[in-house]
This record gives C-alpha cells, sequence and structure tokens, in this order.
C-alpha cells in the first residue's frame, strides 16, 4: 500500500519560523499588527515599554480604536475633544495608507510612528524611540543576549513538536497549512519593517533577505539569494567586516558598524548585529543579521563634533583676545608716540613698518573674533540689494580685468537685519577668494534672492523657519577638493600657498552669518567652480525719521578738571596717560575701582571718568561707572575694554555710556571724548 505524501514542515522550516517570530523581540522598535478589521493580531515587547500600555489590554483581537482612545485619555495626543482626536486617528487607520509622523510624549519622550499597509490584510505600525539613540549598542547587546535564550528555547520546543507531530500525523496537512500562510503573513510583516535582516549560511551565501536588506544593496531579494557576502558587498567593505564573520563563525556574537559607497557615489554607514545560527547536531550553520541605517546619525554626530571644535577655538579665541588687545594698546600706543616724535628724522622708518603690522594683528584678532561669533555686531535694516549694487564698483576695482562681476538683483527691495559693514567685508572675502580661484580670468556672479525656509529645512540647515535673504556668490574658477570641504570654516585653514593668505577669510564669513541669525555652505566641482550661499534673517525696512522729531537733549556741561584714569595694568595705563596728556588733558589715576571709587568720593573737580571695564579688588568699570552716576549725573564717562563682548563684564552700562574698545591709538580716543561732550564745552589746560 502507498503512503501518502509527506507534506509536513521540515525541523529547519519549523526552526526558521519560530527564529523569525524571535527576530522581532531584537526590534529597538516597537511593532503591531493589526488586521483589516482593525485589531491586534501580534506585537512585540517593545510595544509595552515604549508606549506603557497595560498588559491586560495587549492581546490578540484588542480593536485599534482602545488603544486610540486610551491614548487621547491620557492625553499622548494634546488637548482638545476626545471624540474628535479619536475620529481623526481611526479616519486615518482605515484608510490603510502608508504614513510617518513624530510625536513628543507627555514623559518627554519623542516616537517615530510609522504604518504600513499590508495588502489585503491589514497593516502594521511601528514605534522607534528617536530619544536614546545614542543606547543603541546596549539594547542590542541585551536583545541578542535574549536571542540567544529565544534560539535554544525555541529549538527545544522544535524537538518536542517534531515528536508531538510524527503521533499525530493525520493534523499535518492542516498544521503544514497554517505554517505556510504564517510564514507568507511575517515574510510582508519582515519586508514592511524599516530594518535589514538576512539570513547567511555556512559557506557565506544568503539563503534570505528582506526587501530593506536587498534596497540597501540596490538590488532585489531574489538577486541577493544565492550570492555570496563578499559579492554583495564589495571588495573594500568585505575586507572590513570579514575579521567580525570570523568571530561569529567561532559561536560569538559580534557588533560592528561600516560604510560603503551607493549606487549614487554616497557613503552611507550601517551597525550590523550577527549572531551565530548554532544547532546541537549539525554545529555551525550560518549567521542571522540584523542591520540599522546610521547614515543620518554619522551626519549628527560629524556636525556635532564640528561645532563642538569650532566653540572650543571661539572660546579660546575670546579669552586670548582681551590680553592681545592690552598687548597692541601698549604697542601701538608707544608706537604712534615715538613716530610722532622722530617725524620725518632718523629710524622713522623702523617705526612705519612696526606700527602697520601691530594694526593688522588688531585686525587679525578682530577676524578671530568674527569667526567665534564674539565681535559685537550693529545690526539694522540693510536693503541688501542697494549695498551690492553699491559694492559693485568696489569690486571690480579689485578683481582682475580678465574677470567679469555679474549681479542678480531682486526686483523688490529686500531687507536683512545684519551689521552692513560686516556684511561688505564678507561678500568682499569670498570675491577676493573668487578671484584668486580665477587666475586665467572668468565670471563672478552675485545672486540676491528671497527664500522660505519651512520647519523640515529649518532643522536641517540650523536655523528658525521663516523669511530669509539669500545671497549666493559664484565664480567659474578651479573648484575646491571635495576632500578639502568640510574644513573650509576652520580658522588658519587654507587652500592657497604658504604665505599667501591668513586662512580667517571664510572662517570669518561663518561666523558673522551664524552670528547674525544665518547659516552658510559651500559647493564646489573640481574644474567647474564654486558656490558660496549664505542666508540672513529678512526684517522690515527702517521707518524714516519723523520730520517734527524732538531737538535732541543737550550734552551735560563738563567742569574744568582732571581725567580720572582708572585701568589695572601698569603699562596700558602709561599709555592713556601719555595719549590724554598729549590731547590736554590733566591726568589723576587708579588701579582698580576701589581707589577709582574712593577718589570720586574725595576728589570733587575730577571732570570725565576713563576707566577699563574688567579690574580686580570687587569693582569692575560698569559697576564703577553706575556708583559713578550715582553720585555725580552729570559726570561724563568713557569705558575702555580689550574684551570681544560683554561675556567677562555681567553688570552692563548705562545706555548712554560709550564704549571704547582695545587696541585704540590717540586720534581714536580724542574722538570718543569728543562724543561724550562737544568740543566747545571743554578747553584742555
Amino acid at each position: 500500500m502507498a503512503k501518502p505524501a509527506d507534506h509536513s514542515p521540515t525541523p529547519e522550516q519549523r526552526r526558521r519560523y519560530d527564529l523569525l517570530l524571535a527576530g522581532l523581540d531584537l526590534l529597538d522598535q516597537a511593532i503591531a499588527v493589526f488586521d483589516a478589521a482593525p485589531k491586534l493580531v501580534t506585537w512585540n515587547k517593545a510595544l509595552l515599554r515604549l508606549l506603557d500600555f497595560p498588559e491586560s489590554m495587549v492581546r490578540v483581537g484588542t480593536p485599534f480604536e482602545d488603544f486610540v482612545r486610551f491614548n487621547a485619555e491620557r492625553g499622548e495626543y494634546g488637548d482638545g475633544d476626545l471624540e474628535r482626536l479619536v475620529n481623526e486617528r481611526m479616519a486615518a487607520a482605515r484608510s490603510f495608507q502608508p504614513h510617518y509622523a513624530e510625536r513628543a510624549r507627555p514623559n518627554g519622550k519623542i516616537l517615530a510612528i510609522r504604518g504600513v499597509p499590508i495588502p489585503n490584510l491589514g497593516f502594521v505600525s511601528l514605534w522607534t524611540d528617536i530619544t536614546e539613540q545614542r543606547r543603541y549598542e546596549t539594547v542590542i547587546q541585551e536583545q541578542n543576549s535574549r536571542l540567544e535564550d529565544r534560539v535554544r528555547a525555541r529549538t527545544a520546543e522544535l524537538e518536542e513538536a517534531n515528536a508531538h507531530l510524527a503521533r499525530a500525523k493525520a493534523d499535518i496537512d492542516d498544521i503544514a497549512g497554517a505554517l505556510s500562510k504564517s510564514e507568507e503573513r511575517l515574510r510582508l510583516i519582515l519586508d514592511s519593517i524599516p530594518a535589514l535582516i538576512a539570513h547567511v549560511d555556512a559557506s557565506q551565501r544568503y539563503l534570505f533577505a528582506n526587501r530593506s536588506y536587498a534596497q540597501w544593496f540596490g538590488t532585489t531579494k531574489e538577486e541577493i539569494v544565492g550570492r555570496s557576502i563578499a559579492e554583495v558587498f564589495g571588495a573594500r567593505a568585505y575586507a572590513a567586516i570579514s575579521p567580525h564573520l570570523e568571530n561569529a563563525t567561532h559561536g560569538e556574537r559580534v557588533t560592528y558598524e561600516y560604510s560603503r559607497k551607493n549606487a549614487d557615489g554616497q557613503t552611507v554607514h550601517a551597525r550590523s548585529v550577527v549572531v551565530p545560527d548554532v544547532s546541537a547536531e549539525g554545529g555551525f550553520q550560518g549567521y542571522f543579521v540584523l542591520s540599522i541605517d546610521i547614515t543620518e546619525q554619522k551626519a549628527h554626530q560629524a556636525a556635532l563634533v564640528q561645532a563642538q571644535k569650532m566653540e572650543a577655538v571661539g572660546q579660546l579665541t575670546g579669552g586670548l583676545a582681551h590680553d592681545f588687545n592690552n598687548l597692541l594698546t601698549i604697542i601701538i600706543g608707544n608706537l604712534s608716540a615715538l613716530q610722532t616724535q622722530l617725524g620725518d628724522g632718523p629710524g622713522a622708518e623702523y617705526v612705519a613698518p612696526a606700527l602697520q603690522a601691530s594694526r593688522r594683528g588688531a585686525e587679525l584678532i578682530k577676524r578671530l573674533l568674527s569667526f567665534s561669533r564674539r565681535q559685537p555686531l550693529e545690526p539694522s535694516a540693510v536693503e541688501v540689494g542697494a549695498l551690492v549694487q553699491n559694492m559693485s564698483h568696489l569690486l571690480e576695482r579689485s578683481l582682475s580685468e580678465t574677470i567679469t562681476v555679474r549681479l542678480a538683483l531682486p526686483a523688490e527691495p529686500l531687507h536683512a537685519l545684519v551689521d552692513p559693514h560686516q556684511l561688505e567685508n564678507a561678500l568682499l572675502n569670498l570675491a577676493l577668494n573668487a578671484r584668486d580661484a580665477m587666475p586665467e580670468g572668468g565670471q563672478l556672479t552675485i545672486t540676491v534672492t528671497r527664500r522660505e525656509i519651512d520647519l523640515d529645512i529649518a532643522r536641517l540647515v540650523e536655523v528658525p523657519a521663516g523669511s530669509y535673504v539669500q545671497i549666493d556668490v559664484t565664480d567659474t574658477g578651479s573648484g575646491i577638493d571635495p576632500a578639502l570641504l568640510p574644513r573650509l570654516f576652520e580658522p588658519f585653514f587654507t587652500t592657497k600657498p604658504f604665505g599667501i593668505g591668513s586662512g580667517l577669510g571664510l572662517s570669518m564669513v561663518y561666523g558673522f552669518v551664524r552670528q547674525s541669525g544665518g547659516n552658510i555652505r559651500i559647493l564646489s566641482t573640481p574644474g567647474e567652480g564654486t558656490n558660496v550661499r549664505f542666508v540672513l534673517p529678512m526684517t522690515q525696512p527702517a521707518p524714516p525719521p519723523s520730520p517734527e522729531s524732538a531737538p535732541a537733549a543737550a550734552a551735560p556741561q563738563l567742569r574744568s578738571g582732571p581725567v580720572l584714569l582708572v585701568e589695572d595694568e601698569p603699562a596700558v595705563r602709561q599709555v592713556i596717560r601719555m595719549q590724554l596728556t598729549a590731547l590736554g588733558y590733566p591726568v589723576i589715576e587708579a588701579e582698580n575701582g576701589v581707589e577709582a571709587l574712593s577718589l570720586l568720593e574725595n576728589v570733587e573737580d575730577i571732570a570725565i571718568l576713563v576707566s577699563d571695564t574688567v579690574m580686580p579688588g570687587g569693582i569692575g568699570g560698569r559697576e564703577l561707572a553706575a556708583r559713578a552716576r550715582r553720585l555725580r549725573p552729570d559726570l561724563p564717562i568713557l569705558l575702555i575694554t580689550g574684551y570681544a563682548s560683554s561675556s567677562g563684564n555681567p553688570t552692563p552700562p548705562p545706555a548712554d555710556i560709550p564704549v571704547l574698545r582695545k587696541p585704540f591709538d590717540q586720534a581714536a580716543l580724542a574722538a570718543a571724548l569728543q562724543n561724550i561732550h562737544p568740543p566747545q564745552e571743554h578747553e584742555p589746560s
């Protein structure tokens, strides 16, 4: 008598089926599968962990509406009518359309929610905790440990099931059909999961790959199965991962990261977990692979490192600015005095170059401060098109005759909230860089347009959403090596030959743009030219002055008497005293705020207070100015500082007290003193 055909699943098929079920519990994401009703069919452990649903609720057959209503009642969807919140989400679920959204939970976590329909069956919902990405490796290791335990447990269950099937051959056909249907359903689910899942045999040939895994390599599931890992990865990427695969061959679970070039030539990154496929009878059988695309995470990490590096340089620059400005004040002050004394006599030829070099040093400090975003700006509503138009003659004179300057300006005025002098300096720097990239001539194009930045783009370019003025500076020069692009904004980095340029031009532009509330990026192709694009916040034009404005209040009458000079650095104090004396002012000196306050309280004929801002002794220049105003409301005051901004001076000065920044010469000091009182009101003694 012929035996009936045996359609029972093989042990390998059952083991693979159960392993697919176990694999769902490995994921960091919460997964739930709903049928067409929609009602819950299956889920993984992360559903309870991420969404805090009661265990009594999470069971086969629970309606999707129950979960939505539970979330709405506990405030997961924010304020609003409860029924409206529930109905909106139920309507979206019944439409069976793919969707993606992010939701901030009341507990502070942010979940990425993705819904993927399964044709004719229902849909899969996936929740990802994107606030915990940095602990991803730890989670993977814990999940892999559970995977090994589940593999052993499932293997034992399969062995027991095989013995049971031998005693129940009458039910084999039904069980085989159910298993086949379940396996197909699991394949659909695995293809919907945004993770890369594969199974490889002992000879490193693929037995299974889900759709995401195949798409990662730019191919299909059918084309991957049967091919070797080396063929799919390519020689370079395979060489990087082969040591990890060797460790997995010896029964070790491994985690590693790798990168490869995709079909578009872009470098993409993935983190993989490889679990050995080991059976009690046959030993090592292959690998189970779970990978996650971490390209975007790598990009964010690189951006964070660059920002931290920029911040570190900026902090160092801001701290050194005070000391350098004091030194340059001493040098410039003494050299200016020496130049005046020597005139055209012997030795004058040595003083002029030294004075010029000192002033270049002061300009270098300003550029460093612009890079570090510590140089104080004076923003106003600037019509960018008019500013660029007015600069065109300067640019044409600064560039060679073989370079054509082309302007593409808007028909309507566009105003940006920006420091006009810094914007002019930035455009001049970019034009000079373009000139150096076009030694044989070419075309420089400056384009001004309006740009609307929405929320999605705002997150990428790190500026608030809103209206901006976009400026493009494009040349037809030699271009820049792509490997150098990430370093272009670093201070002192330059692509020019040694001795040409300080390497601060682009970093100054970067600091100015970021300090102004915008952002900047560079695109360049070797041999085809470079485009520098930056955006600045748009603003309304300044209102015209009122024709009936009230006359300005008269400046306070200055009593005759000495200038009280307060400066803790003796050498700096000596230079400023020399300059004041040369201007005809008698001088009284104090080396700190405490001594100066005592003089103000006891010497009535002090006519002007000139004070440094940061001094030892407990009373700084800003506090001294405030106390002096309380003692003598009509006393003219001038503050001087070597700091880049008020970061080192927590007490702001009164609004009507000017601040003179170091280094300065005698002419700058004279102009500052004239600004605090009219010249005709003071006759130097």
